[in-house]
C-alpha cells in the first residue's frame, strides 16, 4: 500500500482493472496484432483481447486502434528486434486506413548517415508487416511504378500526406505470401533455387535444424534434405552447416555449385598452406658473384 492506495493480491485473486495511457494502449494493440509471430497458439485469444480493449477505450483512441492493421510473418526471436518509433507506425497506419499517399524520407542503411535533402518518396501504403523482429511497410511506389517493401525503421514521414487513392490489389492477393516471396528474392512464395542432398546423418539429428527445409529418413543412418535459397551456391553452402558427408541428388545446378564452392574454398586456404614453406634459392646474379 502506497501513499495513494493500491492493490494487494492474494492467491486466487482476479486481475483488477488496469489503467493505460494512450501510448501504452497503442503498444498493447501492436503487441497483440504481432502475437501470431510468437509461434504459440495465442492468435484467437489475442484477437479477443484486442476486441475487448477496443470496446472500452475512448472514441479518440479507438480511431487510432482501428488504423492498426498488422500482418505477422515468420517467427519471433530469429533475429535481433529493431527499434521503431510507435509514432511512425501510427502515422503509417493512419495513411493506410485513410488511403492517402504517404510522403516520406527514406534514411540510408548506414545508421550514421543523414537523410538526403531530395524530394520525398511517394507511396500508396497498403499494409504494415512485422517479421523477424522488424517492421515493414508494403506499398506501391509511385515513382518506381512497382510494389516495394520499406523498412519502417528508415521511414521519416513528411506532413501533410498526399491525395487519396484507390487501393490496388496486392500480387497474389495475400500480404503474408507477398512478403515471404520478397524475402526469398522471388515474385512467388518459393525459393528460386531448390535442391536435395543425401545426408549421412539420422533424420532425428537433422529435424531440429531444418527450418523451412524438408527432411525424410532413408534408413537409421541417412536421410534426404530438400531446401531452397536465392542462389545455387548459397544453397550448397547452407547444406554445409550439418558438417556431415553428403551426396547431391539433384538438380545438376546444385552439383555445379558444390564444385564451384570447393574450388573457392581450396583457393582460400592456399596462402595458409604456403605460409610455412621457404622458397628455394634462386640463380645467382652478377652482384652475388665473388
Amino acid at each position: 500500500m502506497g501513499p495513494d492506495g493500491g492493490y494487494r493480491l492474494e492467491a486466487g485473486s482476479e486481475l483488477p482493472p488496469l489503467l493505460f495511457d494512450d501510448d501504452q494502449t497503442v503498444a498493447v494493440a501492436l503487441a497483440l496484432q504481432a502475437a501470431p509471430a510468437l509461434g504459440a497458439d495465442v492468435t484467437e485469444a489475442a484477437v479477443r483481447a484486442l476486441a475487448t480493449i477496443r470496446q472500452v477505450v475512448p472514441a479518440r483512441l479507438r480511431h487510432r486502434l482501428d488504423a492498426l492493421d498488422v500482418t505477422a510473418v515468420g517467427r519471433a526471436g530469429d533475429t535481433v528486434p529493431v527499434d521503431v518509433s510507435p509514432d511512425v507506425l501510427v502515422s503509417l497506419a493512419d495513411a493506410i486506413r485513410d488511403r492517402e499517399v504517404l510522403r516520406f524520407d527514406h534514411l540510408p542503411r548506414d545508421e550514421g548517415a543523414a537523410a538526403s535533402a531530395g524530394p520525398a518518396r511517394r507511396v500508396e501504403p497498403h499494409h504494415l508487416v512485422t517479421s523477424y523482429g522488424r517492421w515493414y511497410l508494403v506499398g506501391w511506389d509511385l515513382d518506381g511504378d512497382d510494389w516495394r517493401l520499406f523498412s519502417a525503421r528508415r521511414i521519416r514521414p513528411r506532413i501533410p500526406n498526399g491525395p487519396r487513392f484507390t487501393r490496388r490489389p496486392i500480387p497474389g492477393g495475400d500480404v503474408a505470401g507477398f512478403v515471404s516471396a520478397r524475402f526469398k528474392g522471388s515474385d512467388t512464395d518459393a525459393w528460386p533455387c531448390r535442391g536435395t542432398v543425401l545426408l549421412h546423418l539420422p533424420v532425428r539429428e537433422v529435424l531440429p535444424f531444418v527450418g523451412d527445409c524438408t527432411a525424410e529418413a532413408v534408413d537409421d543412418h541417412t536421410c534426404t534434405l530438400t531446401a531452397g535459397s536465392w542462389s545455387w551456391e548459397a544453397l550448397a553452402a547452407s547444406f554445409g552447416r550439418f558438417e556431415a558427408a553428403m551426396e547431391v541428388i539433384g538438380p545438376p545446378e546444385l552439383a555445379e555449385a558444390f564444385t564451384a564452392l570447393a574450388a573457392r574454398y581450396a583457393a582460400a586456404t592456399a596462402p595458409a598452406r604456403g605460409a610455412g614453406r621457404s622458397e628455394p634459392p634462386g640463380p645467382a646474379t652478377v652482384s652475388d658473384a665473388p
